[in-house]
Order: C-alpha cells, then structure tokens, then sequence
C-alpha cells in the first residue's frame, strides 16, 4: 500500500525518523515540484470523476483552445 501524507515541516523530520525505523516501510521524500504536480493530478482526476458523474459540466476543447 502506498500513502501520501501531507505534514508540517516542523513534525516531518521526527515522523521520517520514526518511520524508517520500521524495517517493512520504505520512505521517499517528493521535491516539492513533485508534489505540486501530484496535487494538481490529484484534482485534475476528481474534476474528471465529476464530469463523468453529470455534477460538472465539461468545457469543448476547441472553446479552451480559442481562449488561448
């Protein structure tokens, strides 16, 4: 299983600390251009879910490209 966590700077190095003691966790720290990319993938899906879902209304590609 994989896990995101989003912590405060302050709390993150005593928690990476605790966590790479457990043998069966491995950590990865994201710079913080990743993890801005990931949060943007993150609500790019969620809108795309909603869409889908008939809650959100999808814009033509072509009206987004004029716009440009």
């Amino acid at each position: 299983m994989k896990l995101l966590l989003d912590i405060k700077d302050s709390k993150a190095q005593n928690l990476i600390g605790l966590l790479k003691d457990l043998s069966y966790v491995k950590t990865k720290t994201l710079s913080p251009v990743k993890a801005r990319f990931l949060e943007e993938l993150k609500e790019a899906v969620e809108e795309l879910n909603l869409v889908k879902a008939g809650k959100k209304k999808a814009r033509n590609a072509e009206d987004l490209l004029n716009e440009l």
